[in-house]
């Protein structure tokens, strides 16, 4: 072959090599962009549009990476399709928005959740630098997997979310936020993206909670007494709160034998956990975080390390709130020792001698300092055990795991039949026999006070309802729009008045998340309480509600990286007027909706300009 020929041929074989090189090189950055609208939004790509290289069999691999920006920090879904048509999930949320980040996330989760957790949020929440995920389900093998849909369930104001650089990895290659550092501002605020209201300066803050304060005293016609209760009402006083059904609808009574409703928010200040006033009172809610790939000044503003703790009392009163500040109804949070490696899903070794032993030990140094305090409201004994659902796993934990009591009590047990019923009964049992130590420790030392319970979270099996029979009040934690038919059937199945221990309505904005369940602005989020409340309240086992929580949780995440828009007050302690005017309206008509003598608030809330889906768990 000429010279001139093979040269000719080279250079065209090499010019072709560069298309195929810069062809890959540019389809690994294609960016899709992704427009979500409606009810239920979905898109659904093909794995070998988004790349190539992507087999169908995940099971070698350990993440998925990519690389996102969102317009909104709204959840969505990346749900696995499989070529026998059925779906897996894992739930994203990132964090903030407007901002390239690199995700990786583990398949496993695809697969199944891990053991580890106490309580829902820890069973079922990971979080990493730049997003946190949900492993709600549901589960399945990574194989034959055809394509990857991204959903959002009532999209607000038609989100987006581009997409690139999507390929497995056999390693955490790592999730961080790729540009416009740091994401914060000095006021730990979202730096990349702007709103109504948001805060640029140091003087705007002092300015805005100086005029707050001028509001503070007035007097606000709630018609509650010194300890929150009615005073228009009458029933036999003991000194102490209690429960007692009055023409067919319970209520607390408070110590001077006034009718009493609980109201509230989680973690303002000690008043759901801690005496008010007392040194453990450190801040008015959860603690900024900062994000481990991201460190930043997190108090250079002077607006978060401070407790804040005098504004909190003001407020609630203000707000009509009758539990959680200083001189007001409290609530207690018992905390109790487990060994470590011995206690799985939040059930310990209820068997041995020893826990037994350090329940009285704890009962005794935490209640019997407070057994003569006619404020406390009663105490929590715990929060959302995790197994339900799980107990023939909790089963494998406890019988792999160390030699224990309860390891011997449950090998006996299955030697006549290893069913997974017969391991549901077994951890239903042990749960009933670790309430059961708790409940008699604790009246051993305070025989004054209630005991209101657990805080059941999630849809609770009827067994796991069932055990509640123990408790003078049962604790539910419902994040719906509409917690009727829960209060409804958990005072049916057990006997027993209901306390909403925890909800809460979020919104999609300002970086942060919408929350467990969602409105589509500060305004629907208003009506939203007034809504479930109201309609709550409705009902005769009623006693009362808990918003979760007082300030909105931080932009980076919280421990287990939740990052929800759902405080009474901004991260600066600024109050959200709308929920704020909503409370007050509704604490005006509690008693007269829950007596029956008006109907309660009945505009049901928006979650997007679509409408209000029937139950926030059909994400």
């Amino acid at each position: 072959m000429p010279d001139l020929l093979k040269l000719q041929l080279r250079n065209v074989l090499i010019s072709l090599l560069l298309v195929m090189f810069f062809s890959v090189a540019t389809y690994a950055q294609e960016v899709r962009k992704l427009t979500f609208d409606g009810t239920l939004s979905e898109v659904k790509i093909p794995v070998k549009d988004m790349n190539p290289a992507i087999p169908a069999d995940w099971t070698g691999y350990t993440h998925l990476v990519m690389e996102m920006r969102t317009s909104s920090p709204q959840r969505f879904s990346i749900w696995l399709y499989r070529t026998d048509g059925t779906p897996i999930r894992v739930m994203v949320q990132p964090f903030g928005q407007n901002v390239w980040l690199r995700a990786s996330l583990p398949v496993q989760y695809f697969v199944g959740k891990d053991k580890s957790g106490n309580d829902l949020a820890s069973a079922n929440n990971r979080r990493t630098n730049s997003f946190w995920f949900s492993t709600w389900g549901p589960f399945g093998e990574i194989k034959a997997i055809e394509s990857i849909g991204f959903a959002m369930e009532y999209p607000v104001n038609k989100p987006t979310i581009e997409i690139r650089a999507v390929h497995l990895s056999t390693k955490d290659e790592g999730s961080e936020f790729l540009e416009k550092l740091p994401v914060l501002d000095e006021f730990n605020q979202w730096a990349n993206a702007d709103w109504p209201g948001k805060l640029k300066s140091k003087e705007q803050l002092a300015k805005e909670l100086a005029d707050e304060e001028k509001t503070f005293g007035k007097k606000a016609d709630f018609n509650y007494c010194e300890y929150g209760g009615y005073q228009n009402t009458k029933a036999k006083a003991t000194g102490f709160f209690r429960v007692e059904q009055v023409d067919g609808k319970w209520w607390f009574v408070d110590p001077h034998g006034h009718l009493f409703l609980s109201t509230g928010s989680n973690g303002a200040g000690a008043g759901f956990g801690q005496r008010p006033g007392s040194q453990r009172m450190t801040t008015a809610g959860t603690a900024q975080v900062a994000s481990p790939g991201n460190q930043q000044a997190q108090n250079s503003a002077g607006t978060v390390a401070n407790p804040i703790v005098d504004r909190i009392t003001p407020r609630l009163k203000a707000w009509g709130m009758t539990t959680g500040g200083k001189d007001m109804a409290y609530t207690v949070m018992l905390r109790w020792q487990r060994t470590p490696g011995t206690s799985f899903l939040g059930l310990p070794d209820v068997y041995s001698e020893e826990f037994a032993r350090s329940i009285d030990q704890s009962a005794n140094t935490q209640c019997s300092p407070l057994k003569d305090d006619p404020f406390v409201l009663g105490y929590f004994v715990g929060n959302e055990p995790a197994f339900d659902g799980r107990e023939s796993e909790v089963a494998d934990m406890i019988l792999t795991g160390p030699n224990t009591a309860t390891q011997n009590k449950l090998k006996e047990f299955l030697t006549q039949s290893d069913t997974p019923k017969r391991r549901k009964e077994f951890i239903i049992n042990a749960f009933e026999k670790y309430l059961d130590l708790i409940i008699t420790a604790v009246k051993k030392y305070d025989p004054n006070h209630l005991t209101l319970g657990i805080r059941f979270g999630g849809s609770v099996s009827d067994e796991l309802l069932n055990t509640a029979r123990i408790f003078d009040v049962c604790s539910i934690n419902v994040y719906e729009y509409e917690p009727m038919w829960q209060v409804n059937r958990a005072a049916r199945y057990t006997g027993r008045p209901v306390l909403l221990g925890e909800f809460h309505i979020g919104v999609p904005a300002n970086g942060l998340g919408a929350g467990l369940v969602q409105a589509k602005d500060q305004t629907e989020r208003g009506i939203a309480y007034r809504y479930y409340v109201e309609q709550a309240a409705s009902v005769s086992g009623f006693l009362g509600a808990y918003w979760f929580q007082w300030r909105d949780e931080p932009v980076l995440g919280r421990m287990d990286g939740e990052n929800y828009n759902i405080g009474f007050v901004d991260v600066n302690d600024r109050p959200y007027k709308e929920l704020v005017e909503a409370a007050k309206a509704t604490n005006k008509r509690l008693y007269d909706v829950h007596s029956g003598k008006v109907l309660p608030f009945n505009q049901r809330p928006k979650a997007s300009d679509a409408g209000t889906p029937s139950s926030p768990w059909s994400f």
